[in-house]
């Protein structure tokens, strides 16, 4: 039985092979995810540091126990909304404080995301 040529990698250059998924290789898939890492920053350079934790997610968290979406599961996520934390800091609004935010699932935090935020798989269908 004849079997598939091996893939390459898709970074330009690299010889690599990739793994059975295709895409990148090993090595240039760790570079490249160290890169944006390093771009982003981390968690507390965003904004997201203890009085964050602290102050909105357990505020949001005891205020809405139950996922304000399904009103099925318990709220596991603390989200900004209706404005998101980049927007309420443009605004000089306190990102931190608990009005600012909703409690939700995963799943529905999820599903929320991909519609809202830019390049989301659902973009397509809220047209």
């Amino acid at each position: 039985m004849p079997t598939r040529a091996p893939r390459r990698c898709t970074t330009t250059g690299c010889r690599g092979t990739p793994g059975p998924r295709g895409g990148k290789c090993t090595g240039c898939r760790a570079r490249t995810g160290r890169a944006s890492d390093q771009r982003r920053g981390s968690s507390t350079e965003r904004g997201y540091g203890r009085e964050h934790r602290d102050v909105f997610r357990t505020g949001v968290l005891a205020r809405d126990p139950v996922c304000v979406l399904c009103e099925v599961r318990s709220s596991v996520v603390a989200d900004h909304w209706p404005l998101d934390r980049k927007q309420l800091v443009a605004r000089a609004m306190n990102p931190n404080d608990p009005a600012h935010g909703r409690g939700l699932c995963e799943p529905c935090d999820r599903v929320d995301k991909a519609g809202r935020q830019p390049g989301g798989w659902n973009k397509r269908r809220r047209r």
